[in-house]
């Protein structure tokens, strides 16, 4: 059985207002939209043709949410939690209510993530710089105080114990003066190895001007994929999307910790308890030369498959329950009653008790499903 499901999408600040747009081939509403949700959670369950949504179909037993992503602004700096994270902080917050901002927890659930990139470019933040790597980057902000106060402040003890040190001081609020200091020195600052990264940093800064999370993204690795590559963010790892369309999946969660770039509720201590601060690149997931790219990502929670289409049809088994979320030109889905399903750009269809589909056309669509 087969169901379209679609959304509209959410209006964060961030959002973009050509790049779904462009995709679906429709005119910008003028409005941001960031992002269009694809699954059962409670904050926004995806709509069903004819009238329901899929919460009423599953009972919000979804493992996953699947979403489109457009973003044209830098998001939050975030982290996520582990189930042990989440569920102790979900207690911990019984008594406020939903929409208290003081809030770090929405669920009981982990978030790992894995995000696709479908623009040509995609820029996003993953992950910590081991600390000799962002001492060489700060060489280049010359040495006003507050560049020697965040130095001092790296150059003691682990890796480990020296970020979580920098990035505890840096967003406690004791360190304005500081931050001002380091966000002035990237106005002239340029370096052989990282002038990527400076740019990036003072694009983020002319977005978020004073903000201490723009000296926090000095501090991670910056990433520019192209369409098709991905990045998968586990419990604990910190990152931001800077701009770009992604298709991205993750956990049935929106449990969010955040660490700069928001007006938005930070708790420094509980950020700190849930941060990572072990420094290591993030691999980029390259796609398969051929039609079909599994991410490899060993999570119970979800799996994600791209399909490029040339017009021969493909059969794909599928395991629990599947969504084909169709990004570009024309596809339809079959399923074991024989009757195919056009899926429009920006929709998806949601597969119920099937073991395979078969997708038609000339496009590209993305199979969500249950981890392994």
């Amino acid at each position: 059985m087969l169901l379209s499901l679609s959304n509209e999408p959410r209006d964060y600040a961030w959002g973009s207002t050509s790049l779904l747009a462009d995709m679906e081939g429709r005119e910008s509403t003028g409005v941001a939209e960031a992002e269009v949700w694809f699954g059962d959670h409670a904050g926004d369950p995806a709509d069903v043709a004819g009238g329901s949504t899929l919460d009423a179909v599953t009972g919000g037993t979804l493992p996953y949410l699947l979403k489109l992503l457009a973003a044209a602004d830098p998001l939050s700096i975030q982290v996520h939690p582990t189930i042990a994270q989440a569920r102790d902080g979900w207690d911990k917050e019984r008594d406020l209510a939903a929409d208290d901002p003081a809030r770090n927890y929405r669920d009981a659930n982990h978030k790992p993530e894995l995000i696709v990139a479908l623009s040509d470019r995609f820029e996003a933040l993953g992950g910590l710089r081991p600390v000799a790597g962002t001492l060489r980057l700060l060489d280049a902000l010359g040495a006003s105080s507050g560049v020697r106060a965040l130095r001092s402040r790296l150059e003691g003890g682990s890796d480990e114990d020296a970020l979580r040190d920098a990035v505890g001081w840096l967003l406690s609020g004791d360190a304005q003066r500081e931050v001002d200091e380091i966000i002035a020195a990237l106005a002239g600052a340029s370096s052989d190895e990282f002038d990527a990264e400076l740019e990036a940093v003072r694009a983020i800064a002319g977005r978020y001007p004073g903000d201490p999370g723009v000296v926090v993204a000095l501090l991670m690795n910056y990433l520019v994929l192209g369409r098709g590559e991905a990045i998968f963010l586990r419990a604990g790892l910190l990152h931001a999307y800077i701009s770009g369309l992604g298709v991205e999946i993750m956990a049935a969660s929106d449990n969010v910790l955040r660490g700069g770039l928001t007006p938005k509720h930070i708790d420094v201590p509980e950020l700190l308890s849930v941060l990572d601060t072990t420094p290591a690149a993030v691999p980029v997931l390259a796609p398969a030369a051929g039609a079909v790219t599994d991410y490899p990502i060993e999570v119970p929670d979800f799996a994600l498959r791209r399909v490029v289409l040339e017009g021969t049809p493909l059969s794909m088994e599928v395991s629990g329950p599947a969504m084909v979320l169709s990004t570009g030109g024309e596809v339809s889905v079959t399923g074991a009653d024989g009757v195919a399903l056009a899926v429009p750009v920006g929709t998806a269809a949601f597969a119920i008790d099937e073991t395979s589909v078969l997708l038609s056309g000339v496009g590209e669509a993305f199979i969500a499903q249950p981890g392994s």
